[in-house]
């Protein structure tokens, strides 16, 4: 009997798990096609001349104790100190395990990082999330924070009963003023609509569990009791994680490990090859039509089961007439926002690590910064050199990213990558992170569209999609895009685990795949 076939849409963090799970848990061939020529999709790894960029950044936690399992099993974790580890003197959890790995003699390994992200506004750094701090309470001035308490205590007493967008989920939690000082700006830079045209959905699922009282009590705690350094953390807020792990060359090096095992195991991976139709009978689907464009050949591939990550408003353009014409035009509505990260390599910062924290070079020691000053289109900056000190070439420089957020066609989108560069480097001086243009030593400017599935557009009526592409079968949507869904990488996998699973099993129903992200103890 020939083998079955699992025809598996994009290799990124969902469908390179769906592919490693039916290896490693059935006797179904996976085939995956990938329209790019990358691994990993938005956390993939990308090397420039010797630095490497992490898109979007990418802590490894999981409340879910099989993903982190499965991450360890590819990557395992450090067995001794790290080169930044080492220089600093820091004394952090290393595993015991025989054979253990050691960051300075291999690649294979897991590194263990402490979390620190800040947000600037009105020429200071606020901790990320906001806590209950004197440094906190002396920036915000007495004024402001006296307008903070007595709106927190007014929305505790009179809350917005029917909470319709994303500005009543945030003043329900924080209070108007808050949400005027720290949320609403931000997050409109980010989606580019008003939060009033955000479903309060996305709130529910990115920051669930996180409210003014969670943060106090989490303030207290670090106080009074032991510090946790464990990486499973399922009492606390994903927001309030303070520790995670990362591969020592980002996040794609995950992926490309995964990408390595599934070959040598007999799964098939095409890059750059695009789907241009899917074929189906009867709410059954049959094969596909893909296009290599590097050749420009097309063929047919036939499967027995069919995994998407791409797009659903791709999906449903694919699936072709057959599709009714009311879920098509939901499909047409979907929104998506896209980020432009631009890479730039500096001789130093200007802005002085004011904080305990013991840093290479004493550089500032955040992760990433939300900025959140006025007249710049930056949104957040990475620091590299602080997520791992093998992803920069030179440890004497500092390599930085700067995201902006926007549409693919707008304006921004639009600009020439020298434009691009330019305004970026402009805009570091502005806000007082570099002296002038020549600390910049070189710069690179990468686009990633469909970064973020929109809840606003026609996502009001995106139970019509979800109803439709579950009545086909062998069809199983996984991952952030297809889902349309804002999941972490750990929800994404954790959607293909639980997709091969009902496949195993036989399990007809999908909704145990849509649920996952659902739980508000899974949050961020």
């Amino acid at each position: 009997m020939p083998k079955k076939i699992a025809v598996i849409i994009g290799a990124g963090p969902a469908g390179l798990t769906a592919a490693y799970e039916f290896l490693d848990k059935t006797d179904i061939t996976p085939v995956v096609f990938e329209m790019s020529g990358d691994l990993g999709g938005i956390a993939k790894t990308v090397n420039y001349k010797g630095n490497r960029i992490d898109i979007g950044g990418h802590r490894f936690f999981s409340k879910f104790d099989c993903i982190v399992d499965w991450w360890l099993k590819i990557l395992p974790l450090q067995g001794a100190f790290s080169k930044d580890d080492i220089q600093l003197g820091r004394d952090i959890p290393i595993s015991k395990e025989p054979n253990a790995p050691d960051p300075e003699k291999t690649d294979q390994v897991m590194l263990y990082r402490q979390r620190f992200s800040r947000i600037a506004a009105f020429g200071k750094f606020f901790d990320y999330p906001i806590t209950l701090s004197a440094q906190t309470l002396m920036n915000l001035g007495v004024v402001r924070v006296f307008k903070i308490g007595i709106s927190y205590i007014h929305t505790r007493l009179f809350p917005i009963k029917s909470e319709i967008n994303l500005e009543d989920f945030f003043i329900n939690r924080f209070g108007r003023e808050l949400y005027l000082t720290f949320f609403k700006s931000y997050t409109e830079k980010v989606w580019g609509v008003s939060c009033r045209e955000i479903s309060a959905e996305w709130g529910s699922q990115r920051i669930k569990g996180l409210s003014i009282t969670k943060s106090i009590i989490h303030f207290i705690k670090k106080i009074f009791l032991p510090k946790d350094q464990s990486i499973q953390q399922k009492g606390v807020e994903t927001s309030l994680i303070g520790q995670f792990m990362y591969p020592k060359l980002g996040p794609g090096q995950m992926w490309e490990e995964v990408h390595k095992i599934i070959l040598q195991k007999g799964a098939e991976v095409h890059l750059h090859h695009q789907v241009l139709g899917l074929i189906q009978d009867n709410g059954h689907l049959m094969a596909i039509r893909v296009r290599n464009n590097l050749t420009g050949q097309e063929m047919l591939v036939e499967g027995d089961y069919f995994i998407s990550t791409m797009p659903i408003k791709d999906l449903v353009l694919n699936l072709g007439e057959q599709v009714p014409q009311e879920v098509r035009k939901v499909a047409q509505g979907l929104c998506y926002r896209d980020f432009i990260t631009v890479g730039v390599l500096l001789k130093k910062l200007k802005v002085k690590n004011n904080t305990k924290i013991k840093t290479v070079n004493n550089i500032v020691p955040d992760n990433w910064i939300y900025v959140q000053e006025n007249g710049v289109l930056v949104g957040r900056i990475q620091i590299f050199n602080n997520w791992s000190p093998y992803l920069v070439k030179d440890q004497d420089t500092v390599w930085i990213g700067l995201e902006y957020f926007c549409t693919e066609g707008d304006d921004f989108w639009q600009k020439s990558d020298e434009q691009i560069k330019g305004l970026a480097i402009q805009e570091l001086v502005k806000i007082g992170f570099i002296f002038s243009s020549e600390d910049a030593l070189d710069s690179t400017v990468l686009r990633m569209p469909k970064a973020y599935p929109s809840y606003f557009g026609t996502y009001n009526q995106f139970n019509l999609i979800k109803e439709y592409v579950n009545s086909i079968d062998n069809l199983f949507l996984i991952g952030r895009n297809g889902m349309h869904h804002y999941n972490n990488q750990d929800h994404s996998m954790m959607t293909a685990i639980v997709a091969v699973e009902n496949i195993i099993k036989g399990v007809k129903t999908k909704d145990n795949i849509w649920s996952v992200n659902m739980e508000s103890k899974y949050s961020e």
